[in-house]
This record gives C-alpha cells, structure tokens and sequence, in this order.
C-alpha cells in the first residue's frame, strides 16, 4: 500500500548532514545553558575547607605546634590532607552519579539527519536541524515552523507565564514578535511545551543563544527546596553543634581551673568538640540518597527529585494505567465476530478461518497505518499477514488518498484507498463499537445485538473494535465521516496479555500495606476482566468516567474508599481521584505518560512518568521515570525505597551511639583527675572508622526479610521514635561504662598512662565494630546477621583491625599515639570487653522479637 498524500514539499528535505551536524557541535557547542561545572572542583574544595571538623583539625594541629610537639602537629595536617581528600572523592562520586541520572532523564529530540528521522539527546540538537515534533514534546531549541497539518498549540508558560496555549502558523519568522506577545508567531522557542497538533520546524537557535538561554537563571525549573528528612537533620545537627561548643566551653574551662593549662585545656576542649561534632549525618543523608537514587535507576527506575525516595517508603496507595503497565502493550487478535457468528482463539493457520471472518480484518488493516505503531494497528497487520497472506484480501498495490483522523466527538477513523484501475474509491473504518454502530446507522434491533456481543468480548477481557466499510464516487470529498454511507464489517477483540510478574507484584503490594487502583480509559468490562487475571481485588466494584462527572466530592471520597477499579475515565478525571485520595490522609504513587496525566502527576505524592511511552512534560511533572513501563519495576522501587530509609535509621543510630561513649570518655576522666583518654589524633582514627562504616557499611546492607510485609510508614514519623533513642543511647552508655570501667581499672592496677588508654581504645575499637554486627538489623540476632553477605563491612573489618595493630606496634606510632603495645592475654581482654558490649542488646533483640 502507498501513500498518496506524503508531503512532495518536505519529505525531500535531508535536514543537515551528519558531518555538518558535527562539525557546528564543535564550533557552536552542545544546546544547553552555560553550566558553572567548571569550578566545581574548587568550590567542593572550599565546601571542604569550611567544614568545622577541618577547622578543628587545623587549631589542634597549631597549638601542637605552639607547644612544640611537632610530629602530632604534622600527622594532624596529614590526616587533614586524607580528611579532604575522602571528602572530594565522596562529593566527586555523588556528583558523578547524579550528573549521570540527569543526563538519561534529559529530553530527547526527533531531526532528520541525512534523510533519516532519528532520536537524538536534546543537548545534542544543532542550529538548522530539521525538527519533528508533536503533542507532549518540549521544544528543544529556538525554531521556525515549517509544516503543520493543524494549527499548533504551544504552552510557552515556561517563557512568558501565561497558562493558555498559544496557537502557531506557517509563514512568519522570527521578526513577527510585537506588543501584543507572541500569539501570531510561527516561532518556537526553546523550552516549550506542544500540547496539540504535530510539526516540523527549523533550529535557528541553540544554547545561551535561545530566549530561554537569554533569560537564564531565572527559569530554573528545579527547586532547592530541603526535603522533610533534610531539614530533621538539619534540626538535629544543629541541637547536636550547639551542646557540643557548650560542652566544649565547659572542659576549656574546668581543664584550666583544675589543672592551671589552659593551652592544653582548649587542645582538650577542640579534641571534646571534634568528638561531639555530628559532621558525618549530612554527608551520609548525601550518600544515601545520590546512591539510593543510583540504585533504584538499576532496578529501571529513574529519579528525578530525591524527596520521591523518603516518600516511596509511605506510599500506601499505587494508581496505574492498565496498558503497558499491568500488560505487555503488544497486542494480538483474539476474536473475530462477523455478523451472526464470532471465532476465538485465532491460530496461525490460515485454512482455519472461514472466508466470513477475513473481510473485518481485511478493512481493521486498510483504516490503520500503513507502517503503523500502535500495537492494535501492529496486531492487525500481524494476524493479517498470517491468516490472509494467501487471499485477495490484502492491498499492497492500493494507494492512500484521504485521511479523516480520531476526533473527540466521535471515537473513530477512516482511511479512503483507491486501487489500480479503479474509479470506484474504498472506504475502511475502524473505532469504538458504539461510534461505529452510530456511523452505519444500524436499527435499535441490530445495535442491541451488537451490545450484547461488545459485553461478551469485553468481558473475556478482550479490547473491541467495530470495523464498517463504505465506497465514494469522486469530489467534492466529505467533509465529516457521517457524510459516507457506511455498513457495518464485523468487531475484532484483542488481548493485551499481562506481564509475567504482575500478579506476584501486586500481591507482594496488598502483604506490604498498599492498595493497588487501576486507572484506563477501557471498558469497565474488560478492566473488570484484566482486574481478576492479575489479582486486583475487589474486582466487581467499579467507576466510570460518568460517574465520575455527576458526583459531587463528598460522595466520591466515599466511594473511593473500597474502589479500586476506574474505567473509562480521561486523564483529566485523575488528578480529582489523586486528590480524593490524598484527602483520606494517603500517600499517592501514580503512573501517567501523557500531556492531560502532568497535572496528576505533579499532584501525587509520588509522579511515576513512563519512559517508553510517556510525553516530556509527563516526565517533567513526575519525580520518578520508569524505563520500561514494567509494573514490577515500581514494586521494586517501593521495596528499594523501604531499604534505603531503613539503612539510613540503621546508620544515623550507630552514629549517635559510637559518639557517646567518646564524648563521655573525653570529659569523665577529667572531672575524675585520671589522665586524659583521648587527643585529636585519636578522634581522627575514629574518624576514618565511623565514616565508611555509615557510608559504605549500612548503604550496601541487603533489606530487611519482612521489608514487603509490613504496613507502609508515616511520613509523620520522626526518623528516631522513642524506642529507636532509648535503644541507641543504651547502646552508647553501656559502651561508655565498660570502657571507663576498663581504662579506670587499668590505672587502679597501676599501669601506666599509655598501657591504660592502649587496652581501652583497643576496647573501644573493637566495641564500634561489634556496633556495625548488631545494628545491621533489628529482627536478626547477631549469628544470623552473620549468614547475610556485605562485603563492604567485611572490607572495614579487616582495614580497622589492621590499623589498629599498626599503630600499637609500631614503635614510631606507638609515640604519636602514646601507646604502648599489649600482650595476647592483654589484647584478648580488650576484644572480649569491646564484643561484650553488644551481649545486652542481642538479648533485647530476642526478648522484643518474642515479646
């Protein structure tokens, strides 16, 4: 078959060439705004050097100095130098990882290159390349309109904050701009939305050069706005900073007046500081978040807005389309009813199918594309080239005169053929079985028949469609489709098989607390169908788009309390049932992938856009992107969201549990006139311990086993409830007490200074160790959290201990730390004090596991 209306004026156009197209990328650069990536190396550098424990650092390391110590002064500033260096590296990877997330969730353009239509990145169009562009797609640079077949609607609210679109001509240029705006321009300009119609279009600007570029800063889409779990961390940063200079005030001040040093009091001071400091909960909110989002993009997920990862752990309620999300989005021919009689579970041998069921597929194919996308037209050529392949009722030798496209007021379309040698023109139709019962004017006898059979296909969850036919002699050409005299064909029903996984997925949804609603724009039939073949329960209670009109709020969220299935519905209609939702107090997820889907999507708590066949604006509105429009792939999303914020707990707990006992450690043995246990050296090997075990350790930790079998949790829950803070502070104050114990013990035996705070820090040492054991999970005992595999913990044990024995045995060290090395019933001591710090918790896990 072959088309007869393909524009003669355009289609010979070849778009630039390949190598000119490279050789402007060169010359003019990429088409995105000036980017300050430059210095971004320098400013993470002076991020670094602001940092309170870098300026610690840097006052302890002077007064050493001053008090002539110079080779603890000297390894202060080498620890410095690694302090900014792991930093650098931290911020460099996290960066890294969401410059890579930005540029797969950056929008693509369609140009024709040497001829050919290709999909590009956005950042990669260049000045007088030839544009294609369509409803939902964001205008990737400045440009004149070269061909539309309609008029072209833009949202330019992006550049001018008027919310009405705008209509765009062919035939002015870019020197048609006046007073009264931009309305009767055929210009596009960069970074706006085509919200009707379809085109093609002339780059005449790219980058900085565009208005959007000329505008610049001011147009930031992206907001800096602090996510709740941010500004909690915040809060509690800060309450932490400001007990931490008051009780640093307090050891300046007894050091002084006790021991008349008032030099050495403030090093005692700064080392308190240094110790109470809780620098390590930003960066590790940072880590958590950058790699969570990392992580999930694994699982086919991308995140947009990091604040959609706190929220995927509450969401109690995921709103989906039933097409390609639920289902394979690949159709096939199931059933083919000509009048009287229908056949089902069509084969592949063409012997098979009575002559009466070719003509509704011979005329499915002539209304549908000749090289079609959609998966119905797919399905029909499909089936076509299959069953009728050996029958006169394929046309390739037709020629395609005349389209009449869908319309709104009526769900149908039809194409006008015309074959060799003949005069007489064929009309093939094809639409919704009431829009085509409507076109073929069918008596009420015939039409109730027609509704009855529609129900029946419906019902075995097939998708309808009405098929009618009609001939045309000559012009003048009929303006609407009722003006052709149609008789009606046959329907043909397909299926749109369900993925594999759907039905495992949504029951590991209702295990895990979340209520799963279907959202389609299908019959409430066929939804209903689809429903109880993946499991979506209730089945039977349905809502339609009608009703959907004609009720009012309160009686809608009453309805929508058990209703998990909406049917015929526009998209529209979902932002009303999002907010109906989010009224009950719910956490919303919902999927959508078209321009009308971006006010529902930005509504939801959580916007999930479809990355296969979703619009620009839709993943712009959303927070998350889904890669292949795969069910299952939110469902791991949820489960990956629950364990990222689950580590997190886990991590912020081991940090303010491993400080209290260095914080009592730092000013006890002051007030109670023994030698002081810590200097800022030993703060910083501390250091090097807690960091990676909260970054790396935690972060990696595989989820919980009951992560998907709980209720979801509240976003009003603070990240320590009473129980979690009661659980970590006796986890530190227990520390501290055997640790004092053992370091009070050791002087009361008489041994020397360093020979006690060698065996209390090695004690300590191993006590944040066995910490990381026990805090890996909540519901495991210790034995059992040994059964789970974390490399990463395994690589911080083994570094840790190594250290450790370095610097107790390396007589170089040995001064610099002031230690003195133990013997293995010494060392043997220390290791069963530090692991027996846990003993009491593993015994609380148990009792609270059975309790």
């Amino acid at each position: 078959m072959n088309a007869m209306n393909s524009d003669p004026e355009l289609f010979p156009l070849k778009g630039v060439s390949a190598v000119e197209a490279a050789n402007r990328l060169q010359q003019e650069g990429f088409n995105e705004l000036p980017s300050d990536q430059s210095g971004t190396i320098w400013k993470l550098l002076r991020g670094v050097l602001r940092e309170p424990m870098f300026l610690l650092l840097l006052a302890a390391g002077t007064i050493y100095l001053i008090l002539g110590d110079r080779t603890e002064a000297m390894t202060l500033f080498i620890s410095i130098s690694g302090i900014i260096g792991i930093t650098l590296y931290q911020e460099r990877k996290v960066e890294k990882v969401l410059s890579a997330l930005r540029d797969l969730t950056s929008p693509r353009a369609l140009v024709v290159r040497d001829g050919n239509a290709i999909r590009i990145a956005g950042r990669e169009v260049v000045r007088g390349d030839l544009l294609i562009i369509a409803a939902g797609d964001r205008v990737p640079a400045d440009a004149l309109l070269l061909k539309s077949g309609t008029v072209l609607m833009v949202d330019e609210s992006l550049i001018t904050g008027e919310s009405m679109p705008v209509g765009k001509g062919v035939g002015g240029n870019k020197n048609d701009l006046d007073s009264e705006g931009m309305e009767n321009s055929s210009y596009l300009f960069s970074g706006s939305l085509v919200v009707q119609g379809k085109g093609y279009a002339e780059v005449t600007a790219i980058g900085s050069a565009t208005r959007l570029g000329q505008i610049g800063n001011e147009l930031r889409v992206e907001s800096n706005h602090k996510t709740t779990l941010q500004q909690e961390i915040g809060r509690l940063v800060r309450n932490i900073a400001v007990i931490g200079i008051l009780a640093c005030l307090c050891v300046v001040l007894l050091y002084g007046m006790i021991r008349q040093n008032w030099l050495e009091g403030v090093l005692a001071g700064l080392t308190l500081a240094m110790a109470v400091l809780p620098e390590e909960f930003p960066v590790v909110l940072t880590v958590f978040l950058a790699l969570g989002a990392w992580r999930i993009s694994r699982k086919r997920v991308l995140t947009r807005r990091s604040s959609a990862i706190e929220a995927l752990g509450s969401a109690t309620i995921l709103c989906v389309d039933k097409t390609g999300t639920l289902t394979l989005n690949r159709m096939e021919v199931r059933s083919i009813y000509a009048p009287g009689n229908v056949i089902h579970h069509l084969g592949g041998d063409p012997d098979a199918i009575p002559d009466e069921f070719h003509p509704p597929l011979e005329y499915a194919i002539l209304a549908s594309d000749i090289d079609p996308f959609d998966p119905m037209e797919r399905a029909f050529q499909e089936t076509g080239n299959k069953l009728l392949g050996k029958s006169e009722h394929l046309h390739s030798d037709w020629t395609l005169v005349r389209e009449y496209p869908l319309e709104p007021e009526l769900l149908a379309m039809s194409q006008v053929w015309k074959g060799p040698d003949q005069e007489i023109f064929v009309v093939a139709t094809k639409g919704a079985p009431e829009a085509i019962a409507d076109l073929c004017h069918l008596p009420e006898s015939e039409k109730t028949e027609l509704a009855i059979q529609t129900e029946k296909m419906a019902g075995e969850g097939l998708r309808v469609l009405g098929v009618a036919k009609s001939e045309f002699r000559g012009e003048p050409w009929p303006r609407l489709q009722h003006d052709f005299e149609f008789s009606f064909v046959g329907l043909i029903g397909l299926a749109d098989p369900l993925r594999p996984n759907v039905q495992s997925s949504i029951e590991e949804c209702y295990s895990a607390g979340i209520r799963v609603v279907m959202m389609t724009g299908d019959y409430s039939v066929t939804a209903s169908a689809i429903a109880r073949q993946a499991g979506l329960r209730p089945a039977d209670e349905i809502l339609t788009g009608h009703d959907l009109q004609i009720m009012r709020d309160a009686e809608l969220n009453a309805r929508t309390v058990r209703t998990n299935i909406f049917a015929r519905v526009v998209p529209e209609q979902k932002l009303r049932l999002v907010n109906a939702f989010k009224s009950r107090g719910e956490i919303v997820a919902m999927t959508g992938d078209g321009v009308n889907d971006a006010p529902a999507l930005k509504g939801a708590d959580i916007g999930i856009a479809m990355g296969n066949r979703g619009t620009d604006v839709a993943r712009e509105a959303a927070a998350l992107v889904l890669l292949d429009d795969d069910f299952s792939s939110i469902v791991q999303a949820i489960r990956e969201g629950r364990r990222i914020f689950d580590n997190l707990q886990k991590a912020m707990s081991y940090l303010l549990a491993v400080h209290i006992p260095i914080v009592g450690m730092s000013v006890i043995p002051l007030t109670l006139g023994w030698p002081l246990m810590f200097t800022p050296i030993h703060i910083v090997f501390m250091e090097f311990i807690i960091d990676p075990a909260c970054s790396i350790v935690f972060e990696s930790e595989k989820e919980e086993a009951n992560i998907m079998k709980r209720p979801p949790r509240s976003v009003l829950d603070p990240i320590f409830r009473k129980k979690s803070l009661f659980v970590l502070f006796m986890q530190g104050a227990i520390v501290f007490l055997i640790i004092l114990g053992l370091y009070g013990y050791a002087l009361k035996l008489g041994w020397d200074e360093r020979h006690a705070r060698s065996i209390a820090f090695t004690a300590l040492i191993v006590s944040n160790l066995a910490q990381i054991f026990a805090n890996r999970s909540m519901n495991l005992t210790l034995k059992e959290t040994l059964m789970k595999p974390n490399p990463a913990l395994w690589g911080v044990v083994v570094f840790t201990l190594f250290f450790l024995a370095v610097v107790l045995y390396t007589p170089s060290l040995q001064g610099l730390f002031q230690f003195s090395p133990l013997n293995p019933m010494e060392m043997t001591g220390a290791f069963l004090a530090g692991m027996g710090t846990i003993i009491w918790f593993e015994l609380y896990k148990v009792v609270d596991l059975k309790g």
